[in-house]
């Protein structure tokens, strides 16, 4: 199946003609309009909304053997040839592909392993993968959203920290999300400056996963997901990691300490544990200790959850972005713009989901030590994602310059914000352990209060390769930020920072804004 990045118009049409059906009934079985299913057939590029995606996945994963195979003809009709393709590029990366030997000789060593087991046992799993079979496995996994994640998460950690809970938000009459963050009341509403005086995250520890070591059942899953990742041609860079060792948060400011990992330490370990749990909902597995090794065995309860100096705790900042636009005839008054991201299935984290933009991991480019900042992390994501700075994706190129954000080499929607500081505030507006990998999560946002920004720039920003599509929203427009928020796409995370941007762009916003009243609770 070629889906793997999402449902595009070509492909929905391909399994319209898989079930032998007309617009009519292709449009009466997904319960769509058959304007839409016509629209496919007229932009075959055109990618169907989130709540169709699934709904795709769906009815592709009911249909027989005999319409798959259908199916598969329409979209790859080499598929096979593809498939021998994709194996020995597998091996070749295997076999040359140095961020490749970095995990396999950081897996030897802290499963216990002589030196090339790994290798060896990698080699052989990824003899008998069936890439078919994961694209499919793909498939079924976009049917869980949000809320199963949510709900069976709140099933499985019954244990109780005081005043630590899952976050949860009304937005309206009886309109309630609940979500797998878990935070604290001081952790919300923080209204922080992302500046030097108060975004004062510190380095303390440089080989901070070191200590790290896994049973059997997590080294050979380890080494699946290796397999997994030669077959499907996902991006593996082994690059430098901030892992969080302890935090201290009161509004105003964020304190702490970060150590510096290997980002296959997080790859293999802890990025784990949302694929096990998603398969085990998508096969109606319970979710409780006993049928999930690898969580049972790296995050079982949310003591370890909060105790994130005794485990990898990697994780990153993600940020609500409103850019201010003037007044026109055909949209009326002056609002903001809200950017929405829907996930690729080639990143590492919240594949195929909604998030806020940008989202990235905390990591360092070249200096530990003012990169600890979480708005280190946001500019240079703006510049990646937004702004179209491909030469700052470690996924792509080598970083070689010694300040990649040399003001010299800034874009020139970037260049002009950092002239004047005060066109940009960036703002953490909350803090939260993600229950789903035990990841840490900076809500944040992102306000550019210059209007002439949008006139000038706004046809210049795109989502870079991590995303599938950009949406937009009006601040102004009550109702569908309201069914944003209840769309069960959503990553935990993205809904998170969603929520509290939302909450404190209300209160900076004037007349600019008319938002969903938003209140939060801590939910044990």
């Amino acid at each position: 199946m070629e889906t793997i990045d999402g449902w595009t118009g070509r492909t929905a049409c391909a399994l319209q003609a898989a079930l032998l059906m007309s617009n009519e009934s292709f449009a009466q079985h997904l319960k769509v309009a058959t304007r839409t299913v016509a629209s496919w057939h007229e932009e075959p590029d055109k990618r169907p909304n989130s709540k169709t995606q699934q709904i795709l996945d769906r009815k592709y994963e009911q249909a027989s053997p005999a319409a798959k195979k259908r199916f598969a003809a329409k979209v790859s009709p080499s598929a096979d040839a593809e498939a021998d393709g994709a194996v020995a590029d597998a091996e070749q990366r295997l076999s040359a592909d140095p961020n490749i030997g970095a995990a396999l000789e950081w897996l030897d060593q802290h499963a216990g392993w002589e030196p090339g087991t790994a290798r060896q046992r990698v080699a052989s799993r990824l003899a008998r993968l069936n890439v078919h079979e994961l694209q499919d496995r793909g498939s079924r996994r976009g049917r869980v959203n949000q809320r199963h994640i949510a709900h069976a998460l709140a099933g499985y950690y019954r244990d109780r920290v005081e005043s630590h809970g899952r976050y949860c938000a009304s937005y309206g009459p009886d309109r309630e999300v609940v979500t797998s963050v878990l935070t604290h009341p001081d952790w919300l509403d923080l209204e922080c400056p992302l500046i030097a005086s108060h975004d004062r995250l510190a380095v303390a520890d440089i080989a901070a996963d070191e200590h790290v070591s896994l049973d059997d059942e997590a080294a050979e899953r380890a080494a699946q997901r290796l397999a997994e990742t030669l077959a499907t041609g996902v991006r593996l860079v082994d690059m430098p990691l901030y892992q969080l060792m302890g935090i201290e948060i009161r509004r105003g400011e964020i304190a702490g300490s970060v150590g510096v990992g290997h980002f296959v330490a997080y790859a293999l370990t802890m990025d784990l544990l949302e694929g096990e749990l998603v398969d085990a909902l998508a096969a109606d597995v319970p979710i409780r200790h006993g049928e999930l090794p690898l969580r049972d065995w790296h995050l079982p309860d949310i003591a370890s959850a909060l105790n994130v100096s005794g485990r990898v705790c990697a994780g990153g900042a993600l940020a609500l972005c409103a850019i201010a636009r003037p007044a026109s005839p055909e949209r009326g008054e002056a609002d903001y713009v809200l950017l929405v991201q829907e996930r690729s299935s080639q990143v590492v984290n919240a594949a195929r989901r909604l998030a806020v933009i940008p989202k990235g991991f905390h990591q360092p480019l070249t200096d530990l030590g003012a990169g600890a900042q979480i708005g280190s992390t946001l500019r240079r994501e703006m510049e990646e994602e937004l702004f179209g700075r491909n030469d700052l994706d470690n996924t792509v190129t080598d970083q070689r310059r010694a300040d990649p954000m040399h003001p010299s080499r800034l874009s020139e929607p970037m260049r002009s914000l950092m002239d004047n500081p005060d066109r940009l505030r960036m703002e953490c507006t909350g803090f939260g352990l993600n229950l789903v990998s035990g990841n840490f999560e900076f809500a944040s946002l992102i306000v550019i209060d210059d209007e002439n920004f949008w006139s000038r720039y706004g046809g210049e920003i795109g989502a870079n390769w991590e995303a599938i599509g950009l949406r937009q929203y009006s601040s102004l427009d009550r109702p569908l930020l309201a069914e944003l928020i209840a769309d069960v796409a959503w990553s935990n995370e993205g809904l998170f920072a969603l929520l509290q941007g939302l909450r404190r762009l209300e209160q900076i916003g004037g007349d600019r804004v008319n938002l969903p009243a938003i209140e939060w609770d801590v939910r044990q």
